[in-house]
C-alpha cells in the first residue's frame, strides 16, 4: 500500500480579490514504514496538505491515491491526530479510544480489547476509566494517538500534535510515536514547525515554502532509526551530525522565510 500525491493544487477563493494558492502542484509518495515530516513556517501549506490527505479538503486539481484508489473523503485507513486533541470530554479515556470502533460496529468485547492494547502502547493502561478532562495535556494527546491507532490505519496523519506540550512531555511523546512506528509498517505523515522535532522523528524530511505552498527541499534522515537502536534520545540529539544538520536546516528555513531559495 502506497500513498501517492500527484500534482496537487489547492486554491481558496475569497469573495473579493484573487484566489489564494495554498498548495501548488505538490508531488509526494509515501511508502510503508516511512516517517515523513513536513517542516515549514506558518502559511507554507503543510496543514492544507495533511487535510487533503485526510480527505477533509478536496484538491482543486491533482489527485491523492492510497493503494491505487483515489482519496475522496475521510476513511478508516487514515488515522488523524489533531493539534488540539479533539477528545469527547463526556467519555472516559477508554470510551474515547473505543469510539471509532463502535461506529464500525465491533462487538463490545472486541473493541475493548483493541482499545486496551492501544492504550498500553501509549502508556495509559492505568487511566482507562478516567474522564479525559482530568488528564494532563500530554496524556490527552496520548489518548488521541491511541484513538487514531485503534482502527488500524495504514497511514497516521499528525497535525502538530505536540506543539503545546512542555519540553519533557514532548520528548516523551516523541519517543512513544517512534516506538509505534518501529513496531508497525504504517506510514506516518507528521507536520511541525520545530526543526529538532522534525529531525528526530523523520526518516524523510520535507521543507515547505509559502506563496504558494510547495516542497522545496527533501532529505533522508537517519536519527529516528538511530533512536530505535539506542533508545537514548538525548544522545541522538546531542550527536555532532544531528547538530550540524539542525543548523543546516535552520539556515534553509531562514532562506525560505526570506524568499531566497537558491
Amino acid at each position: 500500500m502506497v500513498l501517492e500525491i500527484e500534482r496537487v493544487t489547492v486554491e481558496f477563493r475569497p469573495k473579493k480579490g484573487p484566489p489564494l494558492v495554498a498548495l501548488h502542484e505538490v508531488n509526494l509518495t509515501i511508502r510503508p514504514g516511512e516517517f515523513v515530516v513536513a517542516l515549514g513556517a506558518s502559511g507554507c501549506g503543510k496543514t492544507t496538505l495533511l487535510n487533503t490527505v485526510a480527505g477533509f479538503l478536496p484538491p482543486t486539481s491533482g489527485q491523492i491515491r492510497l493503494a491505487g484508489k483515489p482519496v475522496l473523503g475521510p476513511g478508516r485507513e487514515r488515522g488523524v491526530v489533531f493539534q488540539q486533541h479533539a477528545l469527547m470530554p463526556w467519555l472516559s479515556v477508554l470510551g474515547n479510544v473505543e469510539f471509532g470502533l463502535r461506529l464500525q460496529g465491533l462487538a463490545r468485547g472486541e473493541r475493548r480489547r483493541i482499545a486496551l492494547e492501544c492504550l498500553a502502547k501509549v502508556g495509559l493502561s492505568q487511566a482507562v476509566e478516567q474522564p479525559v478532562y482530568e488528564l494532563s495535556g500530554g496524556m490527552q494527546q496520548r489518548v488521541g494517538v491511541a484513538r487514531a491507532m485503534a482502527t488500524s490505519p495504514a497511514v497516521m496523519l499528525l497535525d502538530e500534535p505536540l506543539g503545546a506540550l512542555d519540553a519533557f512531555t514532548r520528548e516523551s511523546v516523541q519517543e512513544i510515536l517512534l516506538d509505534i512506528w518501529r513496531d508497525s509498517s504504517r506510514m506516518f505523515f507528521f507536520i511541525t514547525h520545530d526543526v529538532e522535532e522534525a529531525l528526530f522523528l523523520s526518516t524523510r524530511l520535507l521543507i515547505m515554502a509559502p506563496q504558494p505552498g510547495r516542497i522545496v527541499h527533501e532529505f533522508d534522515v537517519p536519527f529516528s532509526r538511530r533512536f530505535a537502536q539506542t533508545r537514548n534520545a538525548r544522545a541522538v540529539k546531542a550527536a555532532p551530525d544531528f547538530i550540524e544538520m539542525r543548523e543546516r536546516i535552520l539556515d534553509l528555513m531562514r532562506q525560505t522565510s526570506s524568499g531566497d531559495l537558491s
